[in-house]
């Protein structure tokens, strides 16, 4: 279980925020290099909207439109990213089929208080994934609600790999993504995405714990002009990140 000294040892540095990502702020000025020197887990997303971004094992991977995954180059751009440097606080044995509802409950039962950060690695195998990423976008650019209404959807089936993501809380919103932000990557590390829902088979669920967030802002480009005070921004995160019911 995470203890109150643990918690305060960890931290997960943020590059920009959710908010700006929904307004259409795509490109950013932090590259793959700089953001693997605050963490060695974690994930975001690529200038353009060009992927989605897992970071795992301190080795960055983009994920294209097409369900496919490679290694990011370090000069590549992002405009949103959230890593740490994951320490595996305590574990959880899956060991009989359980859906993304019933696991995210699992982990809520377990945590210390639902106003921490908590990175969270799933690894195992499931019955069905499905994903989705979003294609590549041309300036001018589109909100993220708009933007995803053409996103490439991906089902996995009988796979095994790796649920990269976090558990935020919810006073976080409009930073982060609050409650449950997951993506994926199978275990020969070629494929994944964004995950919409999944049914695991059996796993093993580890859970990072951090009580200090190291928020970075750009300082050029459109994040300067940005409108970010929408009243609706959840409803917003809702509709462009996934289901709804995954915040606690």
């Amino acid at each position: 279980m995470l203890t109150h000294q643990r918690a305060n040892d960890a931290e997960v540095y943020q590059f920009s925020t959710i908010g700006a990502l929904l307004e259409g702020v795509y490109d950013g000025d932090v590259t793959v290099a700089e953001i693997l020197r605050h963490g060695d887990f974690g994930l975001g997303t690529f200038n353009h909207l060009d992927g989605e971004m897992v970071i795992l094992d301190g080795v960055c991977y983009r994920l294209r439109a097409d369900g496919s995954a490679s290694r990011a180059a370090p000069t590549d751009l992002s405009p949103f990213a959230a890593v740490t440097r994951f320490h595996n606080d305590f574990q959880i044995a899956i060991q009989s089929r359980t859906s993304r509802t019933e696991l995210t409950a699992a982990i809520d039962r377990q945590i210390t208080s639902a106003n921490l950060i908590y990175a969270v690695r799933i690894t195992g195998h499931f019955v069905e994934l499905h994903t989705r990423t979003v294609m590549a976008q041309k300036p001018p650019y589109p909100p993220l609600t708009q933007a995803t209404e053409e996103q490439a959807e991906t089902v996995f089936t009988d796979v095994s790999g790796t649920v990269v993501g976090f558990r935020t809380p919810d006073f976080e919103q409009g930073i982060s993504v609050a409650g449950y932000h997951l993506h994926f990557l199978n275990a020969d590390r070629t494929g994944g995405g964004h995950i919409l829902d999944f049914t695991l088979e059996r796993g093993e669920v580890a859970i990072s714990g951090a009580s200090q967030l190291h928020l970075s802002l750009p300082t050029s480009g459109d994040f300067l002009d940005a409108r970010l005070s929408g009243a609706d921004i959840a409803d917003q995160i809702d509709r462009a990140e996934g289901p709804k019911g995954d915040r606690a």
